[in-house]
């Protein structure tokens, strides 16, 4: 099979081109386009899980439910679909669009930088997740407030805990909606 593409973007989220993948996440990280998505049950219980030791990028960091890149011409909420399924085994359902403009950089121990635009989404789940091997090491369920308390003492990778504040100003997570 091909080599998984990446969209790059300019600093307002706009497609410039592609790349592999493979190539983009290095040291010297262009932007390019990727998604987080934080799944609820309906408790209001958030997903969280930790990324596999094999990842290249953050291994053994815990994060958000689900995050990932579009290919190229993919609709992002496809997107989280798409990523939903593979590394979870979950379907998202009600999933909106929260925070449209998010972007970051981070850089991980290794030296491995991450830079991209970065909308997030909010879904609801409604089963536990079967994770996928080599995506996913564990999971956990939290409660919001463990959340956000995780994501302001560095427990977090460092999108999530940049996005955890912003997603606290929007509300209670069960009830948020955007537009």
């Amino acid at each position: 099979s091909s080599p998984e593409q990446v969209v790059l973007v300019d600093d307002g989220g706009r497609p410039t081109g592609v790349a592999d993948k493979a190539t983009v996440h290095g040291t010297s990280t262009p932007r390019h386009l990727a998604f987080s998505c934080y799944g609820f049950d309906a408790a209001g219980r958030v997903l969280v899980t930790q990324r596999a030791g094999v990842k290249r990028a953050f291994p053994l960091v815990w994060t958000g439910t689900c995050c990932g890149h579009p290919a190229p011409g993919e609709d992002l909420a496809d997107a989280v679909h798409r990523r939903l399924d593979h590394e979870l085994g979950v379907r998202a359902h009600d999933l909106r669009l929260v925070l449209p403009d998010f972007a970051y950089r981070a850089s991980d121990a290794a030296g491995i930088e991450e830079n991209e635009f970065c909308p997030v989404f909010v879904c609801t789940l409604d089963a536990d997740p079967r994770p996928r091997p080599g995506e996913v090491e564990a999971w956990q369920w939290w409660g919001w407030e463990r959340f956000l308390d995780a994501a302001a003492s560095g427990e977090l990778s460092p999108w999530a805990a940049l996005q955890a504040p912003l997603l606290a100003e929007l509300g209670d997570p069960r009830t948020r909606r955007t537009g």
